[in-house]
């Protein structure tokens, strides 16, 4: 499993609604997009829930790196850089994927949350702590499924959470608003995503 999000900023004046346009058009082409664990389409917008900013952030989980490459180097991808430019694509490598308690409902947020490992933590400590913490977020009402990530270039730990209801106040990292969720692995199951073992 791999994790991808790029995050296009927009002119403060935008009008969000053609983003939200754009995806409530063009979102159900994902949905069953080969080797997709899941695509939350995410946005920030200047004025809401705290955003100082316009942004479209997709975020996602890919089930195959095969899949991946499909989007990064085909048409889809083409098309949004044609319409805003190629954008820098974040990436970390997967450890988990867990359901929530509000997986059968429809996320209508987000939060990403992250942070660097310091050269002198213990890699198998830290990786065990924030396991610990993916799964007691899956067990907080609301939460319809969460995600942990680690870039081994810069060791950021990243955490996503999708929710059912907006994001709480205090919640850590980035908030955003959901638009659109394609599951073409992750509504089969969990299965697709790996718990990395610490025995290893």
């Amino acid at each position: 499993m791999k994790a991808t999000q790029y995050e296009i900023a927009l002119p403060a004046d935008y009008d969000m609604g053609i983003i939200r346009s754009r995806v409530a058009t063009r979102g159900s082409r994902t949905d069953a997009f080969g080797g997709l664990g899941l695509k939350a389409y995410c946005i920030r917008e200047k004025g809401v829930r705290g955003s100082a900013v316009n942004q479209y952030a997709p975020f996602y989980l890919w089930a195959t790196a095969a899949g991946m490459n499909d989007f990064l180097f085909g048409p889809g991808f083409a098309g949004l850089s044609n319409d805003f430019g190629r954008p820098a694509v974040r990436h970390w490598v997967g450890l988990a994927y867990v359901q929530g308690l509000a997986f059968h409902d429809t996320p209508r947020a987000a939060s990403r949350s992250t942070h660097r490992l310091n050269p002198d933590d213990n890699l198998d400590d830290a990786i065990g702590t924030a396991l610990a913490e993916v799964q007691r977020h899956a067990d907080v009402p609301g939460v319809h499924s969460t995600a942990l990530g680690i870039d081994p270039l810069t060791w950021e730990v990243m955490h996503f959470i999708l929710w059912a209801e907006p994001a709480p106040d205090h919640t850590a990292g980035v908030r955003y608003e959901v638009l659109h969720l394609s599951t073409p692995a992750a509504a089969r199951s969990g299965a697709w995503a790996p718990v990395v073992s610490r025995s290893a």
